[in-house]
């Protein structure tokens, strides 16, 4: 029994939540992501392990990391090091487990000074640190066991040394590795070593050993993210920019994103139709993984009529309203026909899965069923690429 498991965050919403401003507005935040543990994975066999497990290539840490576009490198932190993958965990039947973040922690040997050098890491030690749901910890640790046979890996909850963080908010997702230079401090700061941005600098104080931000694997809007050991604050974080995660959880719905097995039903949600592809949780090349058929042959038919949408609730006169429960079914109002579920909501927004013919036919065309006051207005997020709407389907987009 894990005596230290941490609660879902469903479980700490225990009233609604009224927030006095749109946090598309807000400034950059970060919240410690209390819903999220932390496992360790090692051994010489641990990326050969995990291929055979995950959506992702995972081989992408055995190889250098060059110029890629979803890994921000700290100017003192080897590029060897600089990394994280988005992936999930499925059933035989292609059925969603558990997603995790994946991140090499800096190596024994990294341990760096205050000028950004030090000896070179040990090339004989692998291993991966995990970001999890922390409500399926015990489940997902001995599963993880169940697979493991006699591959040379072992598998630690580490959720006491270390914590989960997110940072987010206004404006922080424009800024790019590619762009990054002397002159953006945002770039430049973001691991100890910052020597642009003092706040930055000042509050990695006492982080001495590599930790860093990496930029969220999954879409660029969402921000960065992190494992950090529990006794230390990250970069970057002071405290008038430490937040609730509430607010980082209405930041992913706004933009239509689930997380962890409660958002996305373990052992019943379709990945596809929970839009993992388009985050980046799925590699079509990597060959084969537990459940990988039906990803393969949904993927490959190219035809998914549901998704999950990012949703707000209005009442008949267009002003938001509270009263929406996750569970919720969604019909269409003319015909009275089922378009689709509500899976999360947080005062006036949430997240539903529904079909797309009955998502955008146009306005007040779906409610809720039994409460059919509450309408559900779908909204389309800007990250979506055009091929999952056929051009003649009209749709509304984020804003």
């Amino acid at each position: 029994m894990n005596l230290f498991k941490k609660p879902s965050l469903h479980s700490l919403i225990t009233k609604p939540i009224h927030f006095s401003t749109h946090l598309h507005d807000a400034g950059p935040m970060a919240s410690i992501l209390k819903t999220r543990s932390v496992i360790q994975i090692r051994g010489p066999d641990t990326i050969k392990f995990l291929q055979g497990l995950l959506t992702n290539d995972v081989r992408r840490f055995g190889e250098p990391v060059g110029d890629e576009k979803s890994n921000l490198v700290t100017p003192n932190v080897p590029a060897s090091s600089a990394r994280s993958i988005y992936a999930a965990m499925l059933t035989p039947q292609g059925r969603f487990l558990y997603d995790m973040f994946l991140y090499e922690p800096p190596r024994s040997g990294e341990k760096l000074d205050l000028s950004g050098s030090g000896p070179g890491p040990d090339p004989g030690e692998v291993a991966l640190l995990a970001d999890v749901d922390c409500s399926v910890l015990d489940e997902l640790v001995e599963t993880l066991k169940k697979y493991r046979l006699r591959s040379k890996v072992d598998i630690e909850n580490v959720g006491k040394e270390f914590s989960c963080w997110q940072r987010f908010g206004a404006d922080l997702h424009e800024r790019s590795p590619a762009s990054s230079s002397a002159e953006d401090p945002v770039a430049n700061s973001v691991g100890w070593g910052g020597t642009i941005d003092p706040t930055g600098s000042s509050s990695a104080q006492g982080n001495n050993m590599g930790w860093k931000w990496h930029k969220d694997p999954r879409l660029d809007c969402l921000g960065f993210r992190g494992i950090f050991p529990s006794n230390v604050t990250p970069p970057m974080v002071e405290a008038n920019t430490e937040t609730e995660e509430e607010n980082y959880l209405l930041w992913r719905l706004e933009r239509g994103v689930a997380e962890g097995s409660i958002e996305i039903p373990k052992g019943e949600a379709i990945p596809l139709e929970y839009n993992l592809a388009g985050l980046n949780a799925i590699s079509f090349d990597k060959g084969c993984y537990v459940g990988q058929e039906l990803i393969a042959r949904s993927h490959h038919r190219g035809i998914i009529r549901k998704r999950l949408l990012p949703l707000r609730f209005l009442n008949e006169s267009g002003k938001e309203v509270e009263k929406v429960a996750p569970g919720s079914e969604v019909i269409a109002l003319k015909s009275g026909k089922k378009a689709g579920t509500v899976t999360t909501a947080l005062g006036s927004r949430g997240l539903g899965l529904l079909r797309l013919e009955e998502a955008f036919k146009g306005s007040g065309n779906l409610v809720i069923k039994g409460q059919e006051d509450v309408k559900i207005n779908p909204i389309r997020p800007e990250w979506w690429p055009a091929q999952w709407l056929s051009e003649h389907e009209p749709y509304q987009a984020a804003g």
